[in-house]
């Protein structure tokens, strides 16, 4: 592993560190400001999840060790698949970071250890989100293969990073069929990160709540990872879906002049997208749990119709 790829590293994870909790923020502002109110200050995320870094960890009687390492894991997992998303530089790769089969794994990984935090404080509101929670991956989860499947078309490359130099060669969508895998992307990202119409992160209704239920009994340090890990997630998934699409300011050569402009039209960029999310929710209301697939079905449509074009364009 060379330096710059150490430097690359390093940079890429404080950066989706320090900006995710600004866009869970900035969402919420957005959804306020349609609604006729103030809304939070854009730096309440950080604060708190301050404040509960400083709280005491409570666990249930009936939890193992699964609770007190599901956190560290989930949140480790989604910060490796962070690696494989350039935010600012694109490096060259290193083993096997930059695979997407590798990067589908990761995000398996995560949700699997928080399905079993769900399942493992023996909360009937946890088993519960858990089990909604799969019972979606398991109809999501094909329809993701089938959109990365597509982009791998589309780039004839397995390599995220290959994807993103070929697309930074270029400051608008490299083939009018990314702009089909945008609006799939864009499903994928509010299916994985929870948002509505597919769960309310805000609300704790037991009749609609998914990723909430699993995380109800956490609480001080590890819903804080927790909830770091969503933020980290929607970042990730932001910046594939940007830096894909829209690619003009992503670097391919390291400088520090050249990586802090690129971080700053990320930063830029990525506002613009939080407020889209944030009016997309605004404008739709909870879809009923089975009528999600129908939803589904329109990014694997989509999809579906890239792959035919790139094989018989």
């Amino acid at each position: 592993m060379n330096g710059e790829f150490v430097a690359y590293s390093a940079i890429n994870t404080l950066a989706v560190l320090a900006i995710a909790p600004l866009y869970m923020s900035l969402i919420k502002k957005v959804k306020a400001w349609t609604q006729g109110r103030q809304g939070p200050s854009l730096f309440q995320t950080y604060a708190n999840l301050a404040k509960l870094l400083k709280k005491e960890v409570i666990y249930s009687p009936n939890s193992s060790r699964v609770t007190r390492v599901a956190p560290s894991i989930t949140l480790a997992a989604i910060l490796v698949a962070a690696l494989f998303v350039p935010l600012a530089y694109v490096p060259a790769p290193v083993g096997g970071i930059g695979n997407i089969i590798l990067f589908l794994y990761l995000f398996a990984l995560a949700r699997f250890f928080m399905a079993l935090t769900g399942l493992d404080a023996g909360s009937p509101f946890g088993g519960m989100g858990s089990s909604r929670e799969m019972s979606l991956a398991a109809v999501i989860e094909p329809v993701t293969i089938i959109v990365f499947a597509a982009l791998a078309f589309v780039f004839a490359s397995l390599n995220i990073f290959d994807m993103f130099v070929i697309s930074a060669a270029s400051a608008f969508p490299v083939t009018p069929t990314l702009i089909l895998l945008a609006i799939s992307l864009f499903i994928i990202l509010i299916v994985e990160t929870a948002r509505i119409p597919i769960d309310n992160p805000e609300t704790h209704l037991e009749l609609t709540m998914i990723h909430e239920g699993m995380i109800l009994e956490l609480s001080g340090k590890n819903l804080a990872l927790m909830e770091l890990a969503a933020a980290v997630k929607f970042t990730v998934l932001s910046a594939l879906l940007i830096n894909l699409v829209l690619p003009f300011g992503l670097v391919t050569t390291f400088s520090v002049a050249g990586v802090l402009a690129a971080l700053l039209l990320f930063l830029i960029k990525g506002a613009v997208l939080s407020g889209i999310v944030g009016i997309f929710e605004s404008s739709m209301a909870k879809m009923r749990f089975f009528r999600l697939p129908s939803l589904f079905v329109m990014a694997f449509f989509f999809s579906t119709l890239t792959i035919i074009i790139e094989v018989f364009a």
